[in-house]
């Protein structure tokens, strides 16, 4: 399956989040996101609905922990799914919502790491396969090769899934500490900005994130190179 996490658009998150305000209560809004669309074939899109689904239930902040988690190593859904409609819930919240997700995030990066540095043969491999990114891992292996914490750093923003480069550290055998540091700063940069704005700008900005966020993410990540290089070059002069 080539790029699968790629299959959830904007417009379903959009319409997820319709199904939401038609609603009068959380339980009704979660109940109608489960069974919006029953009739679909995809198993990501039904999995991302019922991923989403949680949001509006009591237990939103247990499943934002566990998504957080497992998407830095194996899991295809990512937590923004979880840490948008729960900033906007609760706004006075949203920044403990990014942290919850920047420390599990960090967390589920080292258990990616992990495979990659153990278990890339017998693990890494078969998840790379099944999301047809094998590809990308090998992009981003030239890329650690060459640009090492840098690349870690980038990694938090592109939307290209994050257990692709935290597998390829492992098996590149980037320095632990740096991976490390570099994903704290770049996942709670990206979880950071995202709870902040939802939280400032509400419902508004959050249409906007949905429509643009690949465009996003890529100019944020032009943008966080192109500052490395030029401090690099500064500092060698």
């Amino acid at each position: 399956m080539d790029n699968i996490e790629r299959e959830i658009t904007s417009s379903d998150m959009v319409e997820a989040n319709k199904a939401v305000a038609e609603n009068d209560t959380v339980q009704k809004s979660a109940a109608k996101i489960e069974t919006k669309h029953p009739a679909t074939k995809n198993p990501i899109k039904k999995l991302y609905y019922w991923v989403l689904h949680w949001a509006y239930t009591p237990y939103g902040v247990w499943a934002l922990i566990l998504t957080a988690f497992s998407e830095s190593s194996f899991f295809p859904i990512a937590p923004d799914t979880l840490l948008i409609p729960l900033a906007l819930s609760r706004p006075k919240r949203a920044l403990w919502y990014a942290t919850l997700s920047s420390v599990f995030s960090i967390f589920g990066g080292m258990l990616g790491y992990a495979i990659g540095f153990w278990l890339m043969n017998s693990v890494g491999i078969k998840l790379l396969e099944f999301y047809g990114a094998m590809g990308e891992f090998q992009r981003i292996s030239a890329l650690y090769n060459q640009y090492s914490g840098l690349a870690v750093a980038a990694a938090g923003f592109t939307p290209i899934p994050y257990k692709i480069f935290t597998i390829a550290a492992g098996a590149c055998r980037i320095n632990f500490g740096i991976f490390v540091i570099a994903s704290a700063l770049s996942r709670s940069a990206r979880f950071f900005i995202v709870a902040g704005l939802m939280a400032i700008f509400g419902e508004k900005i959050k249409k906007f994130i949905d429509k643009y966020f690949n465009i996003l993410t890529l100019v944020f990540t032009v943008l966080l190179i192109g500052g490395f290089l030029v401090i690099k070059f500064v500092v060698k002069k």
